[in-house]
């Protein structure tokens, strides 16, 4: 199970995080979502996590992945290692 840190965006089509949620499910990778506060100030787990305070942050297979280019790229090598 995976779990994705993202913003309070409503729509998966707005932002980054939305993208990376349905990427997920496109792979058919369980996640659970952990909407994070708006302000970064607020965002205290994230940054326990990762050292920063950006979203989304994804926690795959006990690896944490920061910014949403770099977690796509994650979620395409292992669509082709399949």
């Amino acid at each position: 199970m995976a779990t994705l840190y993202r913003c309070n965006t409503p729509t998966d089509w707005l932002c980054p995080c939305g993208r990376i949620a349905r990427g997920l499910r496109r792979d058919g990778i369980e996640f659970e979502q952990v909407v994070v506060g708006q302000r970064r100030s607020r965002r205290d787990e994230v940054e326990a996590l990762s050292g920063q305070t950006r979203v989304p942050v994804l926690v795959l297979d006990s690896e944490v992945i920061c910014d949403s280019r770099r977690i796509a790229e994650q979620l395409a090598l292992r669509r082709s290692t399949g």
